[in-house]
């Protein structure tokens, strides 16, 4: 506990799943945590459950981060609460999943926009803090679906790759002068983006991993938020640039 301590984050897609998970441990090693998603009943929800804890403390912000007008409104949530922003986490996102042939221009331009033109939005208003502060961290999320690529996930696994290139670009545009590490995570987890996953799909996805089993949140979320707790911190000062897959040993899709 206190690898945070005194550090502000930000952290899209915060309502559920990883991104709840990823703010609750941040707040409990000492952050105080803008907690962001678009639903707004998830936000207040999870920004009070943080607060009751007695650690870091939490604002909501519940906006659209594909609109830049919202992204920036997002970022100056923690200025303002907090007087700085040491921290962002790009995770948020959704699917739209469909065959190549079949996929619609909305399916995929939506899916890119939350993924991809988020990812930038915040980035981009987050990076202008930073390089005054000459100092922050961010992490985006990435998939192995934008490693590898995924049947039926054409707009997702672009969008993921995207980031992957996004990331790379960032670490070398902000780290010589302005000590901004950029990494990007690609965890494996069951969530609720996961329970869309066929059924006999799901054996398949464990055989391919060599600890033979997903990463369960909700009994033991460390073993996927330790990894952004380490960039986050001081200790993880000297590395950026990297794509690190945090998937139970995958060896496939």
């Amino acid at each position: 506990m206190g690898r945070l301590e005194g550090k502000v984050a930000v952290v899209t897609g915060s309502g559920k799943g990883i991104g709840e998970a990823i703010a609750k441990r941040f707040a409990h090693e000492g952050a105080n945590v803008v907690v962001n998603a678009r639903n707004a009943e998830n936000v207040d929800r999870v920004a009070k459950e943080i607060n009751s804890l007695g650690f870091g403390r939490a604002v909501g912000c519940a906006c659209d981060i594909s609109k830049k007008e919202d992204a920036e409104r997002l970022v100056d949530t923690a200025v303002k609460e907090f007087g700085r922003l040491d921290i962002l986490v790009n995770n948020a996102g959704f699917t739209r999943d469909n065959w190549l042939v079949k996929m619609t221009e909305e399916e995929f331009d939506t899916v890119l926009n939350v993924h991809l033109r988020g990812t930038f939005l915040c980035t981009q208003a987050t990076a202008k803090i930073m390089m005054q502060q000459k100092s922050g961290r961010i992490i985006n999320v990435t998939s192995r679906a934008g490693l590898k690529g995924n049947i039926g996930q054409a707009n997702y696994s672009s969008a993921k790759a995207g980031i992957v290139g996004f990331t790379k670009t960032c670490a070398l545009e902000l780290g010589p002068k302005f000590n901004v590490t950029v990494n990007a995570v690609a965890p494996a987890a069951w969530t609720e983006m996961t329970e869309k996953i066929p059924e006999n799909v799901k054996p398949k996805m464990l055989e391919k991993r060599v600890l033979g089993r997903m990463a369960d949140l909700e009994k033991n979320p460390d073993e996927i938020t330790g990894i952004f707790v380490l960039l986050a911190s001081d200790e993880g000062g000297y590395i950026t640039g990297q794509i690190i897959s945090v998937d139970g040993g995958g060896l496939g899709l």
